[in-house]
């Protein structure tokens, strides 16, 4: 978690391509119904940093958010459809980019999971 330096990431399509400084507060995979649907998975996979880190370098113009809920937005690539990012409405200061974009790829723990209670019956038992 103290870990300092920068997290890099990028669409589908290469067109979004963004930084977020570390440290990471926390990786989790949300189980929620509304993360299944965007990434079209059992989870959506995230890495919680701080906001004021978080750079978008290249494609700014191309990055579209949508209020999936009153308290949060998700953040996505308009020519790819990429999610990149989760962003509360009541935690300003914290943003969640997406793990399976980032460039390499994650190697931290995930330490949370939440909503368990609709984790598909699907998934393959660990």
């Amino acid at each position: 978690m103290h870990e300092t330096g920068q997290l890099h990431g990028s669409c589908l399509c290469g067109g979004v391509v963004y930084r977020a400084e570390k440290p990471v507060s926390h990786a989790s995979h949300c189980y929620c119904t509304m993360c299944q649907k965007q990434h079209g998975a059992a989870s959506g996979s995230y890495a919680n940093v701080a906001s004021a880190g978080y750079v978008v370098e290249r494609g700014a113009d191309l990055v579209t958010e949508y209020a999936s809920s009153e308290h949060g937005r998700r953040g996505f690539c308009r020519v790819c459809g990429s999610t990149l990012f989760w962003r509360s409405t009541e935690s300003p200061d914290r943003i969640a980019v997406t793990l399976g974009t980032l460039e390499p790829p994650y190697d931290g723990p995930v330490q949370r999971e939440l909503h368990t209670d609709t984790k598909p019956a699907w998934l393959p038992v660990r």
